[in-house]
């Protein structure tokens, strides 16, 4: 790193768990011992801190910085997660599971769901979700960890995140990057100076009067994006015309009953609300749209409906769904709230923050900040973004619900030509199509859209030349395998209490 160009100083504004783990990833890649990486952060503000459902790449940032489960578990109060179940979603009274992880084998080199397909317009009644394993896990609390040392095993198709306290990670994600070298500095920025010609940021100016300089700025400051948009003033552009909630209050609420493997997500009037178990205690919140019930209503909705009680008080959030123009402008890169918003529905805002670290790692600049590569981050950030935008919006259009003006409003949103097309792909012959490695799999959108009633009026031609009795005596087998496969795991709680015992050990 000793080359005249080479990035000397990285400054990051803003803890939480978007300013940990840039500060936890960069310390671990780039060795802090070298490069001084700074981390700003006020207690006085306070962060967020509601992002406590992951999804399955989570496990990878972890094993990246060497994290040990057990160890995380126990620190984070830590549960298992193999999906989210929506409730009341598709229509009143109804509900399904997004599950993680594929469902069943592909037959004769076709997904599944194309002879189950075929298999029920003859008739055959079992239900798509019973080729889940992880459905069929989650209906029975049932959790464990991936078979490694057999690829044929139906366990080696276990997928799973985990549900966390978020204030918990990052105190996690603050010891093992201060142990690594990186420097915290509590405080609040007063003044932000740039350089008079090329409006690069060249240091934070305290309210203490002490000057950071750097030569990377790293903007974790939330919603504000003091660098990114108070600063740089790089615009935003509002989606909230695909996604109207615009609202959220969250609160925490004592444990009631065993910890289960999954989150669940409820539509209300106006809304949804989410519930999320942790080991000592719920997450709870209810998202809304402004528009369609107030906040004292909302905030009343979501207090009824909590299943213990309250243990602290309720926390209201205003947002914007959408995202900066430039989420890397000049020398600054905006990671977690500072760069845009989705809501949490698919539990999406912390793997957003690292596939943005893994980006800027794969695009890491020198003092040169070349545009290629500025632009090269942009583009591929948006392109993640709009990708993840379509699948929470089918959510909402994709409803049958007509009860609420909220709901009658959802059923008349525009929706995205990357999404229509998807759909209508779908409806057609069942087919579904994964682009540039987009987040969603086939198997969620499958999920998303069979759970809520978007029928394919066909299924793929190949599926017919093959014989239909042994097709559905296939089928059940496969059933077969995964339902005694789900009721053999262990007990998700237990196997959480065990985790954290042998982290003892």
């Amino acid at each position: 790193m000793s080359h005249p160009d080479a990035i000397q100083n990285i400054v990051i504004l803003g803890g939480g768990t978007a300013g940990w783990m840039a500060a936890s990833s960069l310390a671990h890649v780039l060795d802090a011992k070298q490069i001084s990486i700074t981390l700003i952060e006020s207690e006085q503000i306070g962060t967020v801190g509601v992002g406590e459902a992951t999804i399955p790449p989570i496990l990878l940032f972890n094993k990246m910085l060497g994290i040990d489960e057990n160890e995380f578990i126990r620190e984070t109060k830590a549960t298992f997660k193999l999906g989210i179940e929506f409730v009341n979603w598709g229509g009143l009274g109804e509900s399904y599971i997004h599950p993680f992880g594929d469902f069943a084998t592909d037959v004769e080199t076709l997904p599944v769901h194309h002879h189950w397909l075929r298999a029920k317009a003859a008739g055959y009644s079992r239900d798509l979700f019973d080729f889940s394993l992880m459905v069929q896990a989650c209906r029975g609390n049932k959790f464990v960890h991936p078979v490694t040392n057999n690829p044929r095993s139906v366990l080696a198709g276990v997928h799973y995140a985990y549900q966390f306290d978020a204030g918990h990670y990052a105190a996690f994600l603050r010891k093992y990057a201060e142990q690594r070298g990186v420097k915290r500095i509590e405080g609040r920025v007063d003044e932000v100076q740039q350089h008079s010609e090329s409006g690069f940021i060249e240091s934070l100016k305290l309210e203490s009067g002490e000057a950071i300089s750097g030569d990377f700025f790293i903007d974790c400051s939330g919603f504000r994006g003091l660098l990114i948009e108070q600063t740089l003033n790089t615009g935003y552009d509002d989606w909230s015309g695909w996604l109207p909630v615009d609202r959220a209050i969250a609160v925490p609420c004592e444990k009631s009953g065993p910890a289960i493997p999954y989150t669940r997500s409820t539509a209300r009037d106006a809304g949804w609300q989410w519930r999320i178990p942790l080991q000592h205690r719920t997450g709870n919140g209810h998202v809304y749209c402004s528009e369609f019930v107030s906040d004292d209503e909302a905030c009343e909705t979501l207090i009824n409906s909590l299943d213990g009680a309250a243990t602290a008080d309720p926390k209201q959030l205003r947002f914007k769904t959408g995202y900066r123009r430039k989420y890397f402008d000049k020398n600054v890169l905006a990671l977690g709230l500072a760069a845009g918003f989705m809501e949490p529905l698919e539990s999406t805002s912390i793997h957003l923050v690292q596939t943005g670290l893994a980006r800027l790692l794969a695009l890491f600049p020198d003092k040169q900040f070349r545009q290629v590569d500025v632009d090269a981050y942009n583009q591929r950030t948006l392109f993640e973004y709009e990708r993840i935008r379509d699948f929470l919006v089918l959510h909402y259009v994709a409803t049958k619900r007509d009860d609420t003006p909220f709901w009658r409003h959802c059923q008349n949103l525009p929706v995205p030509d990357t999404l229509q097309q998807k759909i209508d792909q779908f409806r057609s012959a069942g087919r579904i199509f994964r682009e540039s490695n987009e987040l969603f799999t086939e198997s969620s959108w499958l999920a998303v859209m069979h759970g809520q009633g978007v029928e394919p009026q066909s299924w793929n031609p190949v599926a017919n030349r093959f014989d239909g009795a042994d097709i559905t005596a296939r089928l059940e087998g496969m059933a077969d395998v995964i339902a005694r496969a789900s009721d053999a795991m262990p007990d998700h709680e237990a196997y959480v209490q065990k985790c954290v015992a042998e982290s003892h050990g």
